[in-house]
């Protein structure tokens, strides 16, 4: 059991007033809050071992150089992926997903098939559509059902031998669906594509195993799971990164350079063009390890028990519907009350020291299957209480009596 009252100590933000009221963070989706162990982190790079990586012999580069790989080495560990090597440091999930389209660029042909999910952020959709119109491939897309759940049989009819690569996440950032990804992946690889899951959403929640799982790329952003933003992670197994040529060119990336021809570096560096967020990628290696400290079977119980109790007292609520009722949730509760838009809603919690997020979400495909607009999202993360559910249902009660 945790003692949240402790582990809240560890986050300097929650004693914060907004709006001259305690603050009640129910936009962990969007971005995780800070324990100050990062915080502190991120001033100890600057302070004591600030210089560029893997070019200098000088004493500060060596020791930022081996802090960086030591990180890299912590979040290979992570996700148990068999060699350091297959871990690429991004900016964030979009970057990840960017580099591997582009990548495909050079491998799909006309009339390939790309199959994505209905329940993706637009980083998972966007980058696809751009890849089709340069290559002339077909963006195939699975269907959901009522419950936000993926329609697995529809999946299994879309697969081909057409079908090149598959792209869906692991957990919905807008309806909290776990989907089945180990054997969406074993589908997938009986007929000869590759699979990219979008990590971002469930890296704060689970552990994800690359080898259990079997993924070609998993791709996550630092900032979601206690980390610092503009840090992520790229997996890739290293037969596919080798396939793959670099998504961009300059420093660090290279082994030899004349104006004649260039020739590349070895992974990981292939991949890692330029001077990295070299304090990101560090720092992001200390949100792990906090996070391990946690424990994430301590972080699951303490969330699941939140999303019962949350989804519980927001149905006392007339006239309120939650969105995304599959069996396998994440932390997460999309929903609206009918006659009142959610941007209201969530405009006059805020006042009340409440966030949460309104819109669609980076997910207009999902809103539009449902012919809504958007929905309120409270997403919950292991540092919340059961004490602020219970005062943003009031304050959600208080907004409807005042929209009503």
């Amino acid at each position: 059991m945790l003692d949240i009252q402790k582990i809240r100590a560890d986050f300097p933000i929650l004693s914060e007033k907004v709006n001259g009221k305690p603050l009640i963070y129910f936009d962990n989706g969007a971005t995780s809050q800070k324990p100050q162990v990062v915080i502190d982190a991120e001033a100890k790079y600057y302070q004591e071992i600030n210089a560029n990586i893997h070019r200098g012999v000088h004493t500060l580069s060596q020791l930022a150089t081996d802090a960086y790989e030591i990180s890299r080495v912590k979040l290979q560990h992570h996700i148990n992926a068999k060699f350091s090597h297959e871990v690429l440091f991004t900016s964030g999930t979009t970057h990840g997903i960017n580099l591997v389209a582009n990548g495909f660029a050079s491998i799909l042909k006309p009339g390939d098939e790309i199959l994505v999910s209905s329940l993706e952020h637009h980083s998972n959709i966007v980058p696809w559509q751009m890849l089709c119109e340069k290559t002339g491939a077909v963006l195939k897309v699975i269907p959901i059902n009522e419950e936000g759940e993926l329609i697995i049989s529809e999946y299994e009819s879309l697969l081909s031998e057409k079908t090149k690569i598959v792209t869906v996440n692991h957990i919905s950032n807008a309806l909290g669906v776990i989907n089945p990804v180990k054997e969406m992946i074993a589908k997938a690889h009986a007929v000869g594509a590759a699979v990219l899951i979008d990590g971002a959403q469930a890296v704060p929640h689970l552990k994800p195993d690359v080898q259990d799982l079997d993924c070609d790329f998993y791709a996550f952003s630092g900032h979601k799971m206690c980390g610092p933003t503009g840090t992520g992670i790229l997996y890739g197994k290293e037969e596919w990164l080798n396939k793959l040529p670099p998504y961009q060119g300059g420093g660090e990336m290279i082994k030899e350079v004349t104006f004649e021809k260039t020739t590349y570096a070895d992974l990981p560096h292939k991949f890692e063009a330029g001077t990295p967020n070299i304090a990101g990628g560090i720092v992001l290696g200390t949100a792990v390890d906090y996070l391990n400290e946690v424990g994430f079977g301590n972080i699951q119980l303490q969330e699941k028990k939140l999303l019962e109790h949350a989804t519980k007292r927001l149905l006392e609520i007339e006239g309120l519907r939650i969105y995304g009722n599959a069996k396998n949730k994440a932390s997460v509760v999309s929903f609206n009350i009918d006659g009142i838009h959610p941007y209201d809603i969530g405009s006059i919690v805020d006042k009340l020291g409440i966030a949460v997020r309104t819109g669609h979400h980076c997910a207009q495909p999902i809103m539009n299957f449902f012919c809504i607009p958007g929905t309120i999202r409270a997403s919950f993360s292991f540092y919340n209480t059961k004490e602020e559910i219970d005062a943003m249902v009031e304050a959600v009660k208080k907004a409807k009596i005042m929209l009503s």
